[in-house]
């Protein structure tokens, strides 16, 4: 059985249009920096598991679905100092951030909004809507994915 999990990305940075239009449609999810986001990676996803792409920041909303199409392995981009996401805590002998491969499925018709996402009924229990919550990976059940991907068409 497959799980479900909501991933947050910044549309500048990379959108579901960069995912979409990635060789195959597939991309790693690297820049995680959060323990608790980076251990639903590493230990929780697997090949299969379908993902809500959220863009985050302005006008925030779940623009599509993904599926994990590789399990989690180490985050080189830790290891480039040129990279934003460089840590030096991390070495390929001793990793300390994992990714994903994650594969476009589709867009929405139109955006789910998070206000839409507030004021549904069967979703007033997400983690995103969790006051103080800031995780960019995060599970969400079966039906909450469902009723998303009902509202965005």
């Amino acid at each position: 059985m497959p799980r479900y999990w909501l991933m947050k990305s910044e549309p500048g940075c990379f959108s579901i249009d960069d995912l979409k239009n990635a060789p195959g449609g597939i991309s790693p999810w690297d820049g995680v920096r959060n323990y608790q986001a980076r251990n639903f990676m590493r230990d929780d996803m697997r090949a299969g598991d379908k993902v809500l792409f959220y863009h985050s920041v302005t006008n925030p909303g779940v623009a599509g679905v993904a599926e994990v199409v590789r399990e989690s392995y180490p985050d080189h981009t830790a290891w480039d100092p040129e990279n934003n996401h460089f840590d030096p805590a991390s070495t390929p002998e001793s990793p300390r951030w994992f990714m994903v491969d994650v594969r476009f499925a589709h867009a929405f018709a139109r955006p789910v909004t998070l206000r839409e996402i507030r004021n549904t009924p069967g979703l007033e229990d997400m983690e995103l809507l969790r006051k103080g919550s800031r995780l960019s990976v995060m599970p969400v059940t079966q039906e909450q994915f469902e009723i998303i991907c009902a509202l965005g068409g």
